[in-house]
């Protein structure tokens, strides 16, 4: 593996944070992951607005997006950069707990690449997590202009 990717975590629950993190890092799937805890500061950092202004301007190889989110939940996210033509080819894996079909079917007409119901268990959530890592992070050739450079 010669390059790392740049991964979002758009997620509010710390537990959730700490499981991904940990996953993550045991295969090394990232050399930046940037966790928003709300989606204000996720639009932000995609926007390079307020404390990420300064950002370099590439787009993440993959965001992985909650919809239960505080200020702005994940399906406004979703819309937003779907509409914007420099972050709308993002690849958005919606990693949520809602089992609900309106969410799931409203994810996939926004355009959402991967729909995944966050296990309870904390061994498949860990495992989920690396396996999308994997894919996500490693196998698939993120879009043009994203970060993915050697470590």
């Amino acid at each position: 593996m010669s390059e790392l990717a740049r991964i979002l975590l758009v997620e509010d629950d710390p537990r959730d944070v700490e499981l991904t993190m940990t996953a993550l890092g045991e295969y090394n799937l990232a050399n930046e992951v940037v966790i928003t805890r709300d989606g204000e500061k996720a639009l932000d950092f995609l926007y390079c607005r307020g404390e990420f202004s300064t950002r370099s301007s590439e787009n993440p190889a993959v965001m992985l997006l909650d919809l239960k989110l505080p200020k702005v939940d994940g399906l406004e996210i979703l819309q937003k950069i779907r509409s914007d033509e420099r972050l709308k080819l993002i690849p958005v894996v919606v990693l949520t707990s809602s089992h609900e079909e309106k969410d799931m079917m409203r994810s996939y007409k926004l355009g959402v690449n991967a729909y995944v119901v966050k296990p309870v268990d904390f061994h498949e959530f860990v495992n989920a997590i690396k396996e999308l890592g994997v894919f996500w992070a490693v196998i698939n050739e993120p879009p043009p202009g994203s970060v993915k450079k050697a470590p």
